[in-house]
Order: C-alpha cells, then sequence, then structure tokens
C-alpha cells in the first residue's frame, strides 16, 4: 500500500521527533525508574514469542535505545535491523550495541515507521515496543509492517494499556496525571514528554480495538495477552 494514501501532519510528527531526541540522555533511566524496571520484563516476553519461529530477519520499529534488538539477538538471527525516527535516541542504541559487540547482528537507522525504507517481503518478523502509540496515521504503520513481512511473517507489539479494573484504574490514573509528568520532567528537564505519555496511553484503541487495527490492514491470527494488571498488553499477528 502506497505512503501517498496516508495524510500526514508533518508538524507533529516533528515535534514528536523533537521530544524524543530532548529526552534520549535520560530515556533508559526514566523507564527503569517510573515502570520500577518491569519494561525490561515485559520486553523479554515480547521477544519470548518468537522463540520456537527461529526468525533470521528481524526488524525492530521504533527501536528508541535498542533495548529490544538487543533482546531479540538471544533468538539468534542472521540479521536484526532497528529503526527510529528520533536520531539521538539511535546514537545511544549504536554506543550499548557496540558495547556488547553486536554490530555484525545489529544495525540501526533513522526511518519513519509510516514510510519504512524497505522493499516488500523483507522480515521474517517484526518487533514493536512502545512505539504504535506514536504512529502518525496507525494504519499507514501497521500497513507498512505488514508490506516488509515475508507472508506468514510474525508481527509482536508491546503497548500501554488501559487497566479497568478497580483500584489498578484508578491507582493507574493518579499515577499517570500527577506522578509520572512530575518525576519525567524533574530527570529529564521536558515539560511535554511525560504528560504527552498518559495523554498518547488514553487515545490509542487498545485490547480489541487494536486487532481489529491489524485485521482491517491484512494481518491475521491476531491475538492480545494482557500484562500486570492490564498496564501493559502484547499483540500478535501474522502477515499474510
Amino acid at each position: 500500500m502506497s505512503e501517498k494514501h496516508f495524510p500526514v501532519d508533518e508538524g507533529k510528527k516533528m515535534r514528536v521527533r523533537k521530544m524524543f531526541d530532548n529526552i534520549a540522555p535520560r530515556y533508559d533511566l526514566l523507564n527503569r525508574l517510573l515502570s520500577g524496571g518491569i519494561d525490561q520484563s515485559w520486553r523479554k516476553k515480547a521477544v519470548r514469542v518468537l522463540h520456537d519461529e527461529r526468525p533470521q530477519r528481524i526488524l525492530d520499529i521504533a527501536t528508541g535505545t535498542a533495548d529490544l534488538a538487543i533482546m531479540a539477538s538471544s533468538l539468534q538471527p542472521e540479521k536484526i535491523v532497528g529503526v527510529d525516527i528520533a536520531e539521538e535516541m539511535l546514537v545511544i542504541g549504536r554506543a550499548k550495541i557496540k558495547r556488547k559487540g553486536l554490530e555484525e547482528m545489529i544495525s540501526l537507522q533513522a526511518g519513519d515507521a509510516e514510510k519504512l525504507p524497505f522493499s516488500d517481503n523483507q522480515f521474517d518478523a517484526a518487533l514493536v515496543a512502545f512505539g504504535v502509540r506514536n504512529f502518525e496515521v496507525l494504519d499507514a504503520g501497521l500497513s507498512q509492517i505488514h508490506r516488509v513481512l515475508k507472508p506468514g511473517g510474525r508481527v509482536v507489539i508491546l503497548e500501554f494499556s488501559r487497566p479497568r479494573q478497580f483500584p489498578i484504574k484508578q491507582l493507574y490514573g493518579f499515577y499517570g496525571k500527577h506522578i509520572l509528568p512530575l518525576v519525567g520532567r524533574l530527570i529529564s528537564g521536558d515539560d511535554s514528554a511525560y504528560s504527552y505519555l498518559p495523554e498518547s496511553i488514553q487515545k490509542f484503541p487498545d485490547g480489541q480495538s487494536f486487532l481489529t487495527e491489524l485485521e482491517r490492514v491484512g494481518f491475521v491470527e491476531t491475538g492480545v495477552r494482557s500484562l500486570t494488571f492490564g498496564i501493559a498488553s502484547i499483540y500478535t499477528a501474522r502477515a499474510t
């Protein structure tokens, strides 16, 4: 599907890129602090979904500082390619990859999830951790993932969701509205980044609604697994 069918608000895309570039130096620290380290456990669970499939070429979309790409190296693929629109995040990711001696397996490049710079049917699997929420046009990004996957290729998406049960729903709402923006601002120095996070979670079509979005662009065998009282979810699907 051609990108020209999707309207793109470049102003918003540029703001998101600038926001992540600004917080890049403190991004990993904030993730560990604000999640109590559980975000790493969630990423490991996402990677384990692909364990039995042994994909040889993996695409990590919205790779950020490459945490998920580095974890995916445990699958022993031939190649992992990470893409992200925020170059400052990639700079940190490349340094981490170099320290771990994974340069031959993992490469990172700047790229827009809604205009992936790859030809059709290139990858056996695709991973996205906390990135689809930031797609400018959701069906454009999902269509691009479908396009670059080989038929039968698996996509695994880890994303925040909205808890529904009392009292987790109320506690999570208070945390997202008051605690997270305050701590995020104090450590990152960015006034907008950690108020944007809870706002984007509220707007994201989670659960069955997101499975419907995946199916709309051609994915099959869709499924969702709730994590940690519904704070996050792992979505899976196959390309046709």
